[in-house]
């Protein structure tokens, strides 16, 4: 090794803990507290004052002075009608209202599955307040792989499945990542997204998926080399949103993603 394991272990405890820390972000996930969908007519809404709609172009939001919403950023009083307008994917951190500072709560505004929706993020929810950090495995140098990125000529949209049985998702492939892990004797091929500055991202299943892990993970593998190689260290598995929160539309592996073997590295379950 080039470097030696316990400066490996150093950096992976600075990486846990910058996760750590990350995750407990005062309108993080670990806030979500709600994800509904907003009607053709304006109606009122669970966990959230005014009365919501869209026009199926147009999300807008009608409130009075006594419901307490301001927008987040400015801090000015949503009084009258507000309207807002998402692409396919986009969220807005739209307003906000209750607690001491009138903050305490922002709602996210959403557009997924080409509809509108809202997500509530409250600093008082019991998953942010009783966390404590994610479980993981003990690093484990072996789970640090050098693999070989085989790119497509040219990006394929892949339909996936997410963690909302209502909305559809896409992933958009750039290559396989293709690679060799302990206790198998086969390689592996798995689909590959692009994310900046070129680093890759793979989501995938493996054979702790439901036991000590969520059904899937995630793997954010850095810039391919002049060669082609690259790095995977499973140390750095990590959870999707939808691990903690019921309220995430987070995307699943594409079809044949997946290990069959247990990948006893990076996050497991979150506790509770």
């Amino acid at each position: 090794m080039d470097t030696a394991p316990a400066a490996k272990t150093e950096r992976w405890q600075r990486f846990r803990d910058n996760r750590n820390k990350a995750l407990a972000d005062r309108h993080g996930w670990l806030t979500l507290t709600s994800f509904q969908w907003l009607e053709d007519s304006p109606s009122a809404v669970e966990l959230a004052p005014g009365l919501w709609s869209t026009d199926g172009t147009t999300a807008a939001l009608a409130a009075l002075p006594a419901d307490g919403l301001s927008l987040v950023g400015t801090g000015e009083p949503v009084a009258g009608t507000i309207t807002a307008v998402l692409a396919d994917e986009e969220s807005l951190i739209w307003v906000q209202f209750g607690g001491p500072g009138g903050d305490q709560v922002v709602v996210e505004l959403a557009m997924r599955a080409g509809k509108y929706a809202i997500r509530t993020r409250d600093t008082a929810s019991p998953v942010l307040t009783g966390f404590g950090g994610v479980p993981t495995y003990p690093y484990n140098p072996d789970w640090e792989v050098t693999g070989r990125f085989e790119p497509y000529p040219e990006p394929v949209d892949v339909p996936i499945a997410t963690a909302n049985p209502l909305v559809d998702g896409v992933h958009r492939s750039v290559g396989e990542v293709v690679f060799r892990v302990p206790g198998s004797g086969h390689e592996f091929r798995l689909q590959a997204e692009e994310e900046r500055l070129e680093a890759l991202t793979v989501t995938f299943h493996d054979e702790t998926n439901g036991d000590t892990t969520d059904d899937w993970r995630k793997l954010a593998v850095p810039r391919p080399r002049p060669d082609k190689s690259v790095v995977l260290d499973f140390n750095r598995a990590i959870n999707y949103p939808s691990a903690f929160t019921p309220y995430g539309t987070c995307p699943m592996p594409v079809r044949n993603n997946t290990l069959d073997v247990r990948v006893e590295a990076g996050e497991k379950l979150p506790a509770g």
